[in-house]
């Protein structure tokens, strides 16, 4: 899978260009719950909606599966390969609006668990997984604002996210620029994450100084060093 920049954020994918227009046909979708009620939000001819599908599905493997019964009648969910590809899609139009400086969250905790590479760190703000070193026990993590997701708390998304890392918290800062975003989250007193986010995610999630929210990242975008104190 390779990256292509361009004037026009697109990802390329076996000589199939996604463009903003099959992300948002993604969100519509999961947002819906069908790709009919996709069709109808985004002005789409179903058919059409349906072949784009299919197209995408040829090149990135299986985005959507149906949910059969239950008390709404079954439906559409996208599976996790769609939402990691609005995730890369909205990385990659953070990266081309011109975002040179990310910020770094740090998160103090001490190793309770090991498993290889990884280990379970006990922190104010929860147990979370991460990338150690061999010996180290007392640690600071840091992540990577531009690898931080934000769910709504109890979304679908959150639900199917495969994000190891999940911090429940609140939105105290929101730097809005023309494109990209920039919200601070407070997850306990003397903890709080950044993430870099887009103005759509920014409308999508309808985040607001005082919005619950969650922040969720990989335990691979978690970097620990041992503890300065």
């Amino acid at each position: 899978m390779t990256l292509e920049k361009g004037f026009e954020p697109h990802l390329a994918i076996d000589n199939v260009a996604i463009t903003g227009r099959d992300i948002e046909m993604l969100r519509a979708i999961a947002e819906t719950g069908s790709m009919s009620g996709a069709a109808d939000d985004l002005g789409r001819s179903y058919p059409h909606l349906q072949r784009r599908v299919v197209e995408l599905e040829g090149a990135v493997g299986s985005l959507t599966t149906r949910v059969r019964g239950g008390s709404g009648g079954g439906g559409t969910e996208l599976t996790t390969a769609a939402r990691n590809l609005i995730r890369q899609f909205d990385r990659l139009r953070v990266e081309l609006a011109g975002v040179t400086t990310v910020t770094e969250s740090v998160i103090r905790g001490t190793v309770i668990e090991r498993h290889g590479e990884l280990a379970t760190v006990e922190t104010e703000a929860g147990d979370l997984k991460a990338r150690v070193p061999a010996e180290a026990t007392d640690v600071e993590i840091a992540i990577r604002s531009d690898a931080v997701v934000l769910v709504a708390p109890g979304s679908e998304s959150g639900a199917h996210t495969s994000l190891r890392n999940q911090l429940v918290g609140t939105v105290s800062r929101i730097d809005a620029g023309d494109r990209i975003v920039t919200v601070r989250v407070d997850i306990s007193e003397s903890v709080t994450i950044e993430s870099v986010i887009t103005t759509e995610s920014l409308s999508r999630l309808g985040l607001k100084e005082g919005s619950d929210v969650v922040a969720a990242f990989k335990s691979t975008a978690a970097r620990a060093t041992p503890s300065s104190l």
